[in-house]
């Protein structure tokens, strides 16, 4: 059983974001892809957004992933997906960087990009404009005094329930035990979601088409077992 020792409200977390945008120094070729091709995927909040007018062809639904990574995940749901336009937010340079180089290297088509804070792109999306949101293996924050910087709190839920459409997903995945609670607490006194979950195997398996992410297979490495919460709005 997942416990949780979550009590008080968290909605303190605000708009900032928390963690680090760069790492290693790019190479040319993906200081180059910076320059010229993420300019023509990014996602401009100026203004009325449509989703699905951000795809050159018109998707049958768009799903997002909130801090893809390395975008093991993403690309490979991309590519079994495609007639969905997928979201992809990633404020760390470095992923971003190797998600521009592999959208270049394969010409994929379906992936727009946000390079900044999640929250602020969920506060621009229309109302029930999503089918799915990913968060997967977020930034955990174990200390106490860190838990106000989680993604997961009483208001970002808030705006995933409102950007997501009646009986959309939100999969969620992590493998450590007290932010897999965090998160079980927070969704489900939201009132916005029903968890999908009827035995043990729904949520200690992965999810059909599952691609490991780098985050995982390391937790995997240190010993650690992840867990696969998946939600639906109400």
């Amino acid at each position: 059983m997942i416990k949780s020792s979550v009590t008080e409200s968290d909605d303190g977390r605000g708009g900032a974001f928390f963690g680090r945008r760069k790492g290693k120094k790019l190479r040319v070729n993906q200081a180059d892809l910076f320059e010229n091709l993420l300019p023509a995927l990014r996602i401009d909040l100026v203004g009325e957004m449509s989703p699905a007018a951000l795809f050159e062809k018109p998707p049958s639904d768009v799903w997002l992933e909130i801090g893809f990574g390395g975008g093991e995940h993403l690309l490979l749901q991309s590519e079994a997906n495609p007639h969905i336009g997928f979201i992809g937010c990633e404020p760390f340079i470095n992923g971003m960087a190797k998600m521009l180089s592999a959208i270049d290297k394969d010409d994929i088509k379906n992936i727009r990009l946000y390079d900044s804070d999640a929250l602020d792109l969920l506060k621009k999306l229309p109302d029930a404009s999503m089918g799915r949101v990913y968060l997967l293996y977020p930034d955990p924050w174990p200390k106490r005094r860190q838990n106000k910087r989680r993604f997961i709190s009483d208001e970002t839920l808030k705006l995933i329930a409102r950007v997501l459409k009646p009986g959309g997903q939100f999969r969620f995945a992590s493998d450590i035990d007290h932010y897999v609670g965090w998160t079980l607490s927070h969704v489900m006194r939201s009132g916005a979601f029903r968890w999908l979950a009827d035995r043990p195997d729904d949520w200690r398996n992965p999810w059909a088409g599952w691609q490991s992410t780098r985050y995982e297979l390391k937790a995997i490495k240190e010993g650690r077992k992840s867990a696969y919460l998946t939600f639906e709005r109400l």
